[in-house]
């Protein structure tokens, strides 16, 4: 097991930090001077590892232990390079920090990976962290404490990591700063193995047993002491097996700890280590499957695609030119047809918005260009007194009409124009969002982006052209014989008339007002000037009225207002306001809202704004030059001839009639022209003729080069790709060879140690014997037991003073 995790920890490792991660390890955690590199160097039984003061483990160190019949070591950079010597072993592991973090104390998270093969080592896997520290030295930063502290935490916080907790024993226990990270994401102490080292420094009087019986702190994989060789023993070359000798002589012979010296030493401890890993490793192994499954899945398109492509061979770049094209024109379509393969629901794009301006924002701006009707009566009076000249006209002058139409006709061009404006500023967003994919081609999509837009431009001038051509056949021509134009027949019984002009035509056209049950439009708005807090309401528009609930249940009306000579007001914006609002008021100066004459209204953008006042156009409501201005039924000179006024309101009324013809006309042919001369134009054009002008730019080739940042993430995807099937290789080698799994006796230190604890009696200290446990399967008595599951022996009797 513990080997297999050694092949996917080197398979992974060029994967990246964040995948070698995800695999079962033990990380070992501790703080400056706490014993961590001494636990090492005794499993392996060799001076391997740098030491010094201060920080010295300034990358984390990824120790692979491997039980061999020769000794030597092996560094993953340094593939097929043999280090028999060890103190070679810790010259290269202080060059490669050197190389990274530099000569005066940095800190990298890079791993550097070690493989020791030894006949003295079980086999194992261990994660040597640098150790916690407090002060800044050297060119470390300020925040190295939490440099270091995030270092650890990228280890300990997954939950397939158990912690080895190392901590002195001439430490208190709350004091342990290698204990508060382990608690801070083991909580309940469940990935958790304690480790107190140096117990022979202890003061004399003192102990670490309770904390080794775990009863002070408890673990539920417990506890487990060493002797660490003193500063003094290394510097003389103390021999480590001499120093283990040493070790476990201390616990024999020690009162506190003899009782438990088959659970305590370096042998025992790497012994038990062995078997926690392999336990966590087949616990473990199910989920890590699945999730290296998983993110083969998720990276697996793109690696196909990257597959295909050989930059080296200019076929291969021919054919991916022509994949991206065709690609780039399926893109473009489905986006502007609304199938693309990925819904945007966070805020309206392509089709869909040019959709909006068709139906929304275009009629909107028709209706917001007419003219006041103060200034359009003073114009056809000026029109009708110019035509008769010297002479007093007996008759309402058609001339007048055609004047006065053609005026109000020219003035389409602008809001057409704009139309025009707003599709091909879609289009062209709509193509750049298409040409995001081709950033691995940064000279292609440059080139691309060229043509595409001047096609674009080039259709938004044909375009232009046409609809400048479609006002001016309507100006060339006065069809007073259209079948819904109300003629001077009906003009002159309307003229007698001080309601809208717009609605009565409307009723005369046949035009059935649209039911109050019909509902234009829903959506959140706030009311801002009713109280002292601005309160938000659930609002529906209907054709008749416009009503506001407390949410949008509809439960709860607040109130319900009519839209009877309401008109629209826009609202200036504050110097810091982010809100957008306009404000309903009523045309002959009555209370809209209990004591308020006017309502104001927020939206959260001016998306929104345009849509609720497109929504209010369509019930009937207008912006406030739209309306007719009741105080004012003249220009500034008044009318002293009762038959020129009559004349006026005649022509008036012939005006509105023809004008609500070109205005229906122009909202059903502005699309029409748009989709046709613009939007299926560069369609096809990306469709059949985008290529062929790449192909004429001459050198294709250097179109298809990769950029620097494109090449290497390319490079990294298929080496992710490579190293997950090797990983998932190696885990169905496992699957496939029928390994025999442990058993589950003592699985994970689940039994809890506090349960196994001598018992103190009744009348004294002495541990009370518990009783004969059931016979142990053979197969079980070859595991190692660990701390919560070894049976408890009777501290040794006092000798007999006789």
């Amino acid at each position: 097991m513990i080997s297999m995790i050694n092949r996917l920890q080197d398979a992974l490792s060029t994967a990246g930090l964040s995948y070698s991660l995800l695999l079962p390890q033990i990380a070992v955690v501790g703080g400056q001077s706490s014993g961590k590199s001494s636990v090492l160097e005794n499993f392996v039984g060799r001076d391997f590892l740098p030491r010094g003061t201060g920080i010295v483990t300034r990358r984390p160190l990824v120790l692979q232990l491997h039980q061999s019949d020769t000794e030597f070591g092996e560094f993953l950079h340094c593939r097929g390079k043999r280090f028999s010597d060890f103190d070679e072993i810790r010259q290269e592991i202080e060059a490669e920090t050197y190389r990274l973090t530099g000569t005066n104390k940095g800190i990298s998270p890079v791993p550097i990976n070690l493989r020791i093969f030894s006949p003295n080592v079980l086999n194992l896997t261990l994660v040597d962290l640098p150790g916690i520290t407090k002060v800044p030295v050297g060119d470390q930063p300020p925040h190295i404490e939490y440099l270091v502290r995030d270092m650890i935490m990228q280890y300990i916080c997954k939950e397939n990591c158990l912690i080895l907790a190392v901590t002195p024993a001439n430490m208190d226990l709350a004091n342990s700063d290698a204990l508060k990270l382990a608690k801070d994401v083991d909580p309940q102490g469940q990935r958790t193995i304690g480790v107190i080292t140096m117990l022979d420094l202890m003061d004399k009087g003192t102990d670490a047993r309770e904390i080794l019986e775990n009863r002070l702190l408890p673990l539920r994989r417990g506890y487990i002491g060493l002797v660490n060789r003193s500063q003094k023993d290394i510097d003389g070359k103390k021999d480590i097996k001499t120093a283990l000798q040493a070790e476990k002589k201390f616990f024999l012979s020690h009162p506190a700890y003899r009782h438990m010296c088959e659970r305590m030493g370096t042998p025992y401890l790497q012994k038990y280590l062995n078997q926690q890993l392999t336990n966590h490793i087949r616990d473990s192994l199910p989920t890590l499957h699945s999730h290296l499954q998983y993110l083969l899945v998720s990276i697996s398109k793109e690696v196909d695609t990257y597959k295909l492509y050989n930059p080296n061979d200019p076929i291969c770049k021919t054919k991916t030119l022509i994949k991206l094209v065709q690609q780039l024109a399926g893109d473009f379509e489905r986006l502007i047809e609304g199938s693309a393969d990925e819904v945007n629901t966070a805020n309206l794009s392509g089709g869909a918005r040019i959709n909006q301006i068709f139906h929304e924002r275009f009629p909107y701006q028709l209706h917001k260009m007419k003219c006041d009707e103060m200034k359009l009566r003073m114009e056809i009076s000026y029109a009708i007194r110019n035509i008769h000249g010297v002479r007093t006209g007996l008759f309402t002058p058609d001339m007048a009409f055609q004047a006065i139409v053609k005026k109000q006709i020219s003035k389409l061009k602008i809001p057409c124009f704009g139309f025009v404006d707003m599709v091909c500023k879609e289009l062209v967003s709509t193509i750049h969002e298409c040409f995001s994919k081709l950033s691995s081609f940064p000279k292609l999509r440059e080139e691309m982006e060229r043509i595409v837009t001047t096609e674009i431009r080039e259709q938004e001038n044909t375009c232009r052209d046409q609809i400048s051509l479609l006002i001016d056949m309507q100006l060339a021509y006065i069809n007073t014989k259209h079948e819904d134009f109300i003629g001077f027949t009906h003009a002159q019984p309307l003229c007698h008339r001080s309601d809208k002009i717009v609605a009565g035509s409307g009723v005369q056209q046949g035009v059935t007002p649209p039911s109050s049950l019909i509902v234009i439009r829903k959506g959140w708005l706030t009311i801002n000037n009713v109280s002292i807090i601005a309160k938000d309401y659930w609002f529906i528009l209907s054709a008749e009225s416009l009503s506001w609930f407390k949410d949008n249940e509809e439960t709860e009306k607040r109130y319900m207002l009519p839209l009877d000579n309401l008109k629209v007001r826009d609202v200036e914006r504050g110097f810091m306001s982010s809100k957008f609002a306009f404000a309903l008021f009523n045309s002959e100066s009555r209370n809209v809202y209990k004591d308020h004459k006017l309502l104001e209204l927020v939206c959260n953008s001016q998306e929104e704004l345009d849509i609720w006042k497109s929504s209010l156009l369509r019930a009937g409501v207008y912006p406030e030059e739209v309306m007719v201005d009741t105080q004012g039924n003249g220009p500034s000179e008044n009318f002293t001839d009762p038959q020129l006024e009559r004349q006026v309101e005649i022509i008036r009324n012939l005006v509105d009639s023809y004008m609500g013809i070109i205005h229906k006309t122009v909202k059903d042919l502005m699309p029409k022209a748009i989709m046709h001369l613009m939007i299926n134009s560069v369609k096809e054009f990306i469709s059949s003729e985008l290529l062929a002008q790449l192909y004429a730019l001459g050198d294709c080739s250097a179109l298809m080069d990769e950029s620097p940042e494109q090449r290497q993430h390319r490079e990294q995807v298929l080496g992710k790709h490579a190293a997950l099937q090797a990983a998932l290789d190696i885990i169905g080698e496992i699957s496939t060879s029928g390994h025999a799994l442990p058993s589950d006796v003592c699985r994970s230190g689940s039994r809890q140690f506090s349960s196994t604890l001598p018992k103190k009696s009744a009348n004294g200290n002495k541990s009370r014997t518990r009783g004969r446990a059931p016979p142990v399967p053979a197969h079980a008595n070859q595991r190692v037991p660990g701390p919560a599951c070894v049976p408890r022996r009777p501290a040794p009797a006092a000798p007999n003073p006789k």
